[in-house]
């Protein structure tokens, strides 16, 4: 008597409990349903780092804080920009191992649920982060090249000061044409693995920032990885978009 009265309380519980809790027979939350941050919105870039290297091009041969190896710093220095201009290479310091580091806005949208977008206005850029297994697709390597997305929780939030969120996100990017790691000619071959955590932070008086730390690797030009951290305050609106082209110099 008393097992089936312990089989009916159990055919009594609501069947989609287990479900509803993400576990088997539910479907699985969408990249975009499981976000650990919310990215999207309007962002500006808080130069700091690296400030006279990165608001004025520096001169050819100028390779401070860079970890460009003997073969690198040899390449770098035959740059030649209006070659660049004449030859549709325009855009060789505007590809993903440094877009985030050129001063300018960023446009932050879900493309669709597995695939997040983020429009550059310097440069007219657009990079796509996509979420879970994903292929480089067929043809040539680009300048943003391939991206792989993942989120990533923590109990402790994300890097930086401030309240922050507990989580961030984490992008590898392959597949990539070759180009420049500062706008003077410092190259990066179409070898580079770029890794990159992106962080938000809220500050007490509400202010959001986005701190993007990006690791590039190259083991043609580079002698060990090359480590930033770029700055970006969330704008109220789009109000101050200003595509501009890509420019050699």
């Amino acid at each position: 008597m008393g097992v089936l009265i312990l089989a009916s309380l159990l055919l009594a519980l609501p069947p989609a409990t287990h479900a509803q809790r993400g576990g088997r027979g539910g479907a699985a939350a969408s990249a975009r349903q499981a976000a650990a941050i919310d990215m999207t919105g309007y962002w500006v870039s808080v130069v700091t780092e690296d400030w006279k290297f990165r608001m004025v091009t520096p001169r050819k041969g100028v390779f401070e804080t860079l970890t460009l190896n003997a073969e690198g710093r040899k390449v770098g220095d035959g740059w030649d920009p209006a070659r660049d201009e004449a030859s549709g290479e325009a855009c060789r310091s505007y590809g993903a191992a440094n877009i985030m580091r050129l001063p300018g806005r960023l446009h932050i949208t879900w493309q669709d649920d597995q695939t997040l977008r983020i429009d550059t206005d310097a440069g007219m850029q657009t990079r796509l982060f996509r979420f879970g297994a994903s292929q480089p697709p067929a043809g040539e390597p680009t300048w943003q090249g391939h991206s792989v997305a993942e989120w990533e929780y923590g109990p402790g939030g994300a890097r930086g000061g401030g309240q922050a969120r507990a989580g961030s996100l984490k992008v590898v990017t392959t597949n990539l044409r070759p180009g420049y790691v500062r706008k003077n000619g410092a190259p990066y071959s179409n070898k580079t693995v770029v890794t990159e955590y992106f962080d938000l932070n809220t500050m007490p008086n509400g202010d959001q920032w986005l701190t993007v730390t990006t690791k590039v690797e190259d083991p043609v030009y580079f002698s060990r990885p090359y480590i930033t951290t770029s700055d970006f305050k969330k704008l109220p609106d789009g109000s101050g978009w200003n595509p501009t082209p890509c420019m050699a110099n």
